[in-house]
């Protein structure tokens, strides 16, 4: 039986009262070390199953790279996999799986990171591993053909063969004008097709080190033992010398609205696509990102009670669906996203202007106080249960910590949340739905094309920041 919603506030507001007292019981146990060749070590301990998470984490991502080498770190994070001379080429994941674990990698903007899941008796070997390809990666031109060929193939699948993508994708290049976010993690496809051994080699020397790097162990450990086998593998990796800050170019005041039309034959399903640029979570500063975290549930977190979906789907019926989402864990500034899709017979232009009209009387009058209090509590309570498991409570801090926030920002950040107020929501509100700052894309199909064979709809846009895991 599902309850009515006006009959589901008071149960989540009893639920966080039960749950404030278990918050510091629950807390996790996290300790950290530095080695003396700068590798970051964080510990996270949770002893209910004998099982482990190694994940390292490389402070260098899509948005480090040099200019015209777009695509790199997804490429190298390809070739990482190929051996040493310890490893046999395309060994490293099969030698996991031979000792029950699993493992992958991802790259974004931000960070680079491998993982490994695995018997906790068995972070030894894993250990060794990982360590090993952080140096005495051994590649061969063939390496280096074959994968350059892999990534061109996933382009062709994730981008090039989706309309919505390509749309995010041009959104992005034209909301960043001077940083580097607008290049996509994966690389222009003339670019990544000049990519070659030494670019991949060059760039691993130089930010693949443990002065460079954070490693997180998670699950069933102890400081002293992580330690112990942190110091025997990591330990004796020289660090790199030459690593520079992280300064990048940052964006200029925006001026002016930037609008993108888009048409495709293969699009099923019209929709309209609004990104803001909007500020970061900043280390011992997260109240703005917390109150856009609240503003994009608000906005178009629920198909059936958020002020989107209220307005343009059920009161004026002129869209199918609505959503907004926001995540500011990038170093840099981030963006702020909304899309329409139009009912059948509503043009792109009426769905814009009624979404234009929601948004300006929600700027007048702000949400409603109990839709307010129900997702601010929804939102802690989903914090509280997402550090129920190892691997994500070990991915949360990695990603964190590799965006520049301290063990302390992420700590604290669920009283932060629950600190943010109306006020707070309605001020970063003001701030980042500023249409100087937008661009707004229309993606049709050309005008009289026969439908596309496929039933399916349009992909949407995927939240930023975007991550590519193999």
């Amino acid at each position: 039986m599902r309850l009515p919603l006006r009959r589901l506030l008071p149960l989540f507001l009893a639920l966080a009262a039960a749950l404030a007292p278990l918050d510091a019981a629950r807390a996790e146990t996290v300790s950290t070390f530095t080695l003396k060749n700068g590798l970051e070590v964080v510990v996270i301990e949770d002893h209910r199953a004998p099982v482990a998470v190694q994940m390292i984490w490389y402070k260098v991502g899509a948005a480090d790279e040099p200019a015209g080498k777009s695509g790199i770190a997804h490429f190298l994070e390809h070739l990482m996999f190929k051996g040493t001379d310890k490893i046999p080429p395309g060994a490293f994941s099969t030698m996991i799986e031979a000792q029950g674990g699993d493992d992958n990698a991802f790259t974004s903007w931000d960070y680079t990171a491998y993982f490994q899941h695995i018997a906790a008796d068995r972070l030894d070997l894993v250990m060794g591993m990982e360590a090993d390809r952080m140096r005495n990666l051994r590649l061969t031109e063939e390496d280096v053909t074959t994968e350059r060929q892999v990534i061109l193939e996933e382009r062709a699948q994730r981008t090039d063969s989706s309309p919505g993508a390509l749309l995010s994708e041009q959104m992005r290049a034209a909301q960043y004008l001077n940083g580097p976010y607008g290049v996509p993690v994966i690389g222009w496809r003339h670019e990544i097709e000049q990519l070659n051994r030494e670019d991949a080699l060059d760039y691993y020397r130089r930010f693949y080190a443990p002065n460079n790097a954070i490693l997180i162990i998670a699950g069933d450990v102890t400081p002293d033992q992580v330690r112990a086998l942190a110091e025997k593998h990591y330990g004796p990796i020289p660090p790199s010398e030459g690593l520079t800050p992280r300064l990048r170019p940052q964006e200029p005041p925006q001026l002016a609205e930037r609008r993108l039309a888009m048409s495709d034959p293969r699009v099923s399903e019209p929709y309209l696509y609004r990104s803001y640029l909007a500020p970061e979570r900043n280390p011992s500063d997260q109240k703005d990102a917390a109150a856009l975290s609240i503003l994009a549930e608000l906005l178009g977190g629920s198909g059936q009670t958020s002020v989107l979906a209220r307005a343009l789907q059920f009161d004026r019926q002129v869209a199918l669906y609505t959503s907004a989402f926001y995540d500011g864990t990038t170093i840099d500034d981030s963006s702020f996203g909304v899309y329409v899709v139009p009912a059948p017979g509503v043009s792109l232009a009426s769905a814009e202007a009624a979404l234009d009209e929601t948004l300006t009387r929600f700027l007048a009058e702000g949400p409603d106080p109990a839709a307010f209090e129900r997702i601010r509590t929804q939102m802690h309570a989903s914090e509280i249960f997402g550090k129920d498991d190892v691997q994500g409570l070990a991915r949360m801090y990695g990603e964190e910590l590799s965006i520049g926030l301290s063990v302390q920002d992420i700590q604290g950040y669920d009283d932060v949340l629950m600190s943010v107020t109306i006020d707070d929501v309605m001020k970063v509100a003001a701030q980042v739905l500023n249409r100087n700052q937008a661009v707004t894309g229309w993606l049709t199909a050309p005008e009289g094309a026969a439908a596309p064979d496929s039933a399916a709809p349009s992909p949407l846009p995927m939240p930023a920041p975007e991550e590519i895991q193999e």
